[in-house]
């Protein structure tokens, strides 16, 4: 096979293009009608009261930990299987970044929780890796300070009958809308959250500390900055191509979980292989299918065996104690000694809307090639 299957690719069509064409055409095409369109219909999709729309997934973090109050001697606890941007929020604010053991699905470990927090605990990140849903429910009933959830993964995830995003148990939610995410705007992101007083924040923050409704009769003209914030809009052509995006996220999470099926199934007898699977009450929305086996060795090697037959499998993720600067900080390996086992064992397989069953296939069968080998 000449053509590379990578882990994960946007999917974009003629009325997502045509949705950007008219954008270009119009008055606005940045901080315009369209970016508020996207913030109403986000917010109603996954039942919030507000969403405000971002520059990118880890802006969305940064901005929530600010209108915490996030700030130098505070600490946030998240999980150390996740992208870097869940725990370098805490670094943007003078923080510290606590890190909390991961359970056998690779979310945070509730019980090693009660281990991690003190009176400096200010906020928990709870990561639904992959798009498996964490119960912040259970984490609200321990913890009354500020949950932010990481559902950079989890868009169209559900607990129940609560999706992801409406901050049932939580004061916010992010996403993020990068090209490998469920949706893409190319670079985005969106903060929900139920509380007015955050979502003012939050606006303002965007928008260098820019509160417009500070406005004087004499200064009509004026741009009053009450806060430090930041450039973190979002144009009105990302909101046009999210707005196309959002139409069709149900059959992408649908087409994904087809995919995850088919997966399970072909893997069910596979000694060598374990899969994660979803507890009851759990819906997952899948952007990565990951699955372990026995260690490090093996996993390069069919990581590199993959590679040579063009399918680009990923590693999701190194702890992030173990990256360099964060080594620097002071972080030691063996801190996490679950999250670490699982990073060595770890290996998502490509899983997107667009994969062919053919392709899938193929995927497959050269997986129980090189275990039969």
């Amino acid at each position: 096979m000449d053509k590379i299957i990578p882990y994960q690719r946007q999917f974009i069509d003629e009325k997502d293009i045509e949705a950007v064409v008219q954008t270009l055409k119009s008055d606005f095409i940045t901080t315009g009608p369209k970016v508020k369109e996207f913030e109403q219909r986000f917010a109603e999709y996954v039942g919030a009261k507000y969403a405000i729309a971002i520059s990118n997934g880890t802006a969305a973090l940064h901005l929530a930990c600010l209108a915490s109050g996030l700030k130098y001697g505070d600490e946030l606890i998240t999980s150390p299987l996740t992208f870097l941007a869940s725990s370098n929020c805490a670094l943007y604010c003078g923080a510290k970044p606590i890190f909390t053991e991961i359970d056998n699905q690779g979310l945070i470990d509730l019980k090693d929780i009660s281990n991690k927090t003190n009176e400096k605990t200010k906020i928990i990140i709870p990561v639904h890796y992959g798009g498996l849903p964490f119960n912040t429910k259970k984490l609200r009933e321990s913890f009354n300070g500020i949950i932010i959830e990481d559902a950079a993964h989890a868009l169209g995830a559900k607990n129940g009958t609560e999706k992801i995003g409406s901050c049932t148990h939580s004061d916010m939610c992010i996403f993020s809308f990068h090209p490998v995410k469920h949706i893409t705007t190319g670079e985005g992101g969106m903060i929900t959250t139920n509380s007015e007083e955050l979502y003012k924040k939050l606006i303002v923050l965007r928008s260098h500390g820019i509160d417009p409704s500070k406005k004087t009769e004499d200064e009509p003209w004026g741009t009053p900055m009450v806060s430090l914030g930041y450039n973190y809009r979002i144009t009105d052509i990302q909101c046009a191509l999210g707005l196309s995006q959002l139409d069709k996220v149900d059959g992408f999470i649908m087409a994904s979980r087809k995919l995850a099926e088919r997966y399970d199934r072909a893997f069910a007898d596979n000694k060598d292989i374990r899969t994660i699977k979803e507890k009851e009450g759990q819906f997952n929305s899948y952007h990565l299918y990951p699955i372990l086996v026995g260690n490090s060795k093996v996993r390069l090697d069919l990581y590199n065996y993959l590679r040579k037959n063009n399918i680009f499998a990923q590693i999701h993720y190194k702890p992030v104690y173990l990256q360099p600067y964060y080594q620097s900080l002071g972080y030691e390996k063996g801190l996490c000694p679950k999250a670490e086992e699982f990073y060595n064992q770890v290996l998502s397989l490509p899983i997107y809307p667009q994969l062919t069953e053919e392709d899938q296939d193929f995927v497959v069968r050269k997986i129980n090639e090189f275990f039969e080998e």
